[in-house]
């Protein structure tokens, strides 16, 4: 199925397309697969349980994003790089596979993070393809954290981070934004739940950021 994309920054890395949503999603054309990176569902209730008064529907505009994307592109599988939930299990967990059930015709990947501390009981059911560090896509190795050692003529793509970088504008004001990271053979993606910060990140010739602005995705390189 040939997808015509109206919006994004597209990429090519040895042959490999590689679109960069400003919704901070990746679509690989090639395979029809959506990564996500760092969701967070559930800290709002993980936030709540500890006595932090965060609002549930924090997420609800993460969910109704999700949705517009998923019935926009009919990815065949859909990715989370880690950090799937936030925490120890709550009801959240069951508005997120309610959610998911939606979608019967893609399959669903977690590469456990961090944060993906939940019994292994939990991720028992028809929805999950769980991945305990890593998934090879072609030369695509899909990770949480970024990779030291990675194979020749392979591209990371992982999440983690939270990148984002500050642009100055012409008053001296100043914008933290999140963005894609590319370094080398590294591509490190921001995190798709808005309940997260951002690591302002320092790059060196060579690297480049995709800042997500104004449903725009923006190149801006790191030359001296």
């Amino acid at each position: 199925m040939e997808v015509v994309f109206k919006k994004g920054h597209l990429i090519n890395w040895k042959e490999q397309k590689i679109l960069m949503l400003p919704e901070k999603l990746i679509f690989l054309p090639h395979t029809q697969s959506l990564l996500i990176a760092d969701p967070h569902f559930g800290k709002a209730a993980h936030f709540r349980k500890s006595g932090v008064p965060i609002p549930e529907n924090v997420h609800t505009g993460d969910y109704l994003q999700l949705q517009r994307i998923l019935d926009e592109l009919k990815p065949k599988e859909v990715f989370f790089l880690g950090d799937l939930f936030h925490s120890d299990w709550n009801t959240a967990w069951n508005d997120l596979e309610v959610f998911l059930e939606f979608f019967p015709k893609t399959i669903f990947h977690l590469i456990k993070g961090n944060h993906d501390i939940l019994p292994a009981l939990i991720y028992r059911s028809e929805l999950w393809n769980v991945h305990e560090s890593s998934y090879q896509l072609g030369k695509l190795l899909l990770t949480h954290e970024p990779q030291e050692l990675i194979p020749e003529n392979t591209l990371n793509i992982c999440g983690h981070i939270h990148p984002g970088v500050s642009l100055r504008g012409k008053g001296r004001q100043s914008l933290s934004l999140p963005c894609f990271f590319l370094s080398g053979n590294i591509l490190i993606m921001p995190a798709f739940g808005r309940f997260t910060g951002l690591a302002k990140m320092k790059g060196k010739e060579g690297d480049v950021a995709y800042v997500t602005v104004d449903k725009k995705v923006i190149p801006v390189d790191f030359r001296k």
